[in-house]
């Protein structure tokens, strides 16, 4: 199964028998069998015709969509879940203190605990890089012993801001970037780590849906209107493992260099990636996508795609009662 970005602006996807026809006027850029399909990216101005839409519900395909410059804009979906019994427990566990928190700590530890893989890498040859990888392990410590949520994520606030004071040492001083800003991304390295972001919830996201659980009902994260809480729980052990491994590759390999990147002087969206930068971050994140990976539940290795939906499933054990906590994917 692929997933298959559509970034041609100005296409038109339509359905050919079993096939996708991904067109410009009579020109046919794109053929790809349904039967491949298990995502579909939909990347700016795209056109889908009805009936290709109701094809691609029906054959229960993914179906994304993102502006030109990464930002997510939401999904085709049925809206339907055959698992009233699971998000039953999932909002009753949302309620634990306990059981929220001990999972919420699982989370932390593993975050960190991969961004300590990142770090260990430069903190080897860099001063700066070892003195946060430090301070982020302190913090990770003292996260063990915290007394509520709100406890733990001022610990992992702390840690993440340790962690990117280390990662900051990846870049030189051109790319300007001097701690993790989110939106809107004020220099080319946070515009990087923002699309790359992206990538990652939407896939997230996904599996989280495929398992059968609810996106917005998390238990690190707070919950709130059009807030995927579970999803950015989900997710966080593998932005280090995936996102950040990506971007600092591309960096560090000058794959991608500030030549890559425009300065609009707009205040929404003052720095944007090229569309070859984000052709590169897109084929290497997908790349690291089917990078493979030991996983307890697939009895050996498997791809990072398939691990996301694996967590997900322990989550969703930890919930029904079948594990006694939440094992996190820490990387070696």
């Amino acid at each position: 199964m692929s997933v298959v970005y559509i970034r041609e602006q100005g296409t038109v996807i339509r359905k050919s028998g079993q096939q996708l026809l991904a067109m410009q006027g009579k020109k046919t850029l794109l053929r790809v069998p349904l039967a491949d399909l298990e995502q579909l990216v939909i990347v700016g101005n795209i056109q889908i015709t009805t009936p290709t839409a109701v094809m691609l519900l029906r054959s229960d395909v993914d179906v994304v969509f993102m502006s030109t410059h990464g930002v997510y804009r939401g999904r085709l979906s049925k809206n339907e879940s055959r698992f009233a019994e699971l998000r039953h427990k999932q909002l009753r566990f949302c309620d634990d203190v306990r059981g929220s928190l001990n999972t919420a700590l699982q989370i932390v530890s593993g975050k960190i605990a991969n961004q300590r893989v990142v770090l260990q890498r430069r903190a080897d040859e860099n001063r700066e890089a070892a003195k946060q990888l430090r301070g982020m392990m302190d913090m990770m410590d003292r996260a063990q012993h915290a007394r509520d949520l709100e406890q733990l994520r001022g610990f992992e606030g702390k840690a993440a801001a340790n962690y990117f004071a280390g990662v900051r040492t990846y870049f030189s001083s051109d790319w300007g970037f001097q701690s993790r800003q989110y939106y809107p991304p004020p220099d080319p390295a946070n515009a990087m780590l923002s699309f790359a972001y992206t990538l990652l919830l939407k896939d997230t996201v996904a599996s989280i849906q495929l398992v059968g659980l609810d996106p917005y009902l998390g238990f690190f994260h707070t919950l709130g209107y059009n807030r995927p809480a579970l999803a950015l729980d989900v997710m966080e052990e593998f932005r280090p493992a995936i996102a950040d491994i990506v971007v600092l590759t591309l960096v560090v390999n000058e794959q991608i260099t500030l030549a890559d990147f425009e300065w609009t002087q707009e205040q929404e969206l003052p720095v944007r990636m090229t569309q070859p930068a984000i052709e590169k971050l897109i084929a290497n994140y997908e790349e690291r996508m089917s990078e493979r990976v030991f996983h307890p539940l697939a009895n050996g290795e498997t791809s990072y795609r398939r691990a996301l939906e694996l967590q997900a499933r322990r989550i969703a054990r930890v919930i029904e009662g079948a594990d006694p906590k939440y094992e996190p994917l820490v990387m070696r």
